[in-house]
């Protein structure tokens, strides 16, 4: 995404998927090795494990960052997404 070091976030949940944001009054931010940590209450919400693997959707026109655990791939429908929002 480019986001750099130190800058806020806001990580948030719906429906199993977090959605992480730049917010310049967030409580999370990206650490000095360009990581995102999602908070354990939010990972627990989420049943995210320690060494789970998730499926990142990055959207940088809008700057967001989707994480889908495993949890919610589970729930994803059978047929291709369109992930473009329609663009051809």
């Amino acid at each position: 995404m480019g986001w750099p070091a130190g800058l806020r976030l806001a990580i948030t949940e719906s429906g199993g998927i977090l959605a992480v944001l730049p917010d310049p009054d967030g409580s999370f931010q990206v650490t000095n090795q360009g990581h995102v940590r999602v908070p354990v209450p939010l990972r627990h919400r989420c049943a995210l494990a320690a060494g789970d693997r998730v499926l990142l959707a990055a959207d940088p026109l809008r700057s967001r960052l989707s994480i889908y655990p495993p949890a919610a791939l589970d729930t994803l429908p059978s047929q291709p997404l369109d992930l473009t929002g329609g663009a051809q």
